[in-house]
């Protein structure tokens, strides 16, 4: 969330509660996944069972411009989802940390370390490796 604030896209820092008054704006988190698996990675058959969500989520956000994909897996889902719509990119983007892939329709994708505990303790995603990617995002690049 701090990264979320730094580039303006949140009134907050950090988010505790439903109720503490969070606010974002110009942007809109979505979960490929819905629930905490175990080891921290979903199935297969978990990821299929969410996208039914991930699509209506997606749908009620008419406005999308750029999609910042949290890990691979959400950068997988977001693709397996446009795939789903009938939308089949080839070549097939690559995941990246910061990479921006421009899409047929019309989103930019970026990449970007999934913010778990074991990318930030081990400095495979730092404050700064964030802040890198949403100020793209603020300034609209690709």
């Amino acid at each position: 969330m701090s990264a979320l604030n730094r580039a303006g896209f949140a009134n907050l820092t950090t988010s505790h509660r439903p109720d503490d008054g969070l606010a974002l704006r110009d942007a809109f988190i979505l979960a490929a996944v819905r629930c905490a698996p175990p080891q921290n990675k979903p199935t297969p058959e978990e990821i299929a069972n969410c996208l039914p969500h991930f699509d209506a989520e997606l749908d009620a956000l008419p406005n999308i411009r750029v999609v910042v994909a949290l890990g691979k897996i959400g950068f997988d889902a977001y693709l397996n989802l446009l795939k789903h719509r009938g939308l089949v990119i080839r070549p097939k983007p690559v995941f990246g940390h910061g990479v921006a892939h421009t899409l047929p329709n019309g989103h930019t994708l970026i990449g970007c370390y999934h913010p778990s505990r074991q990318n930030t303790n081990t400095g495979k995603l730092t404050s700064r490796m964030m802040d890198d990617v949403f100020r793209k995002v603020r300034k609209g690049t690709s």
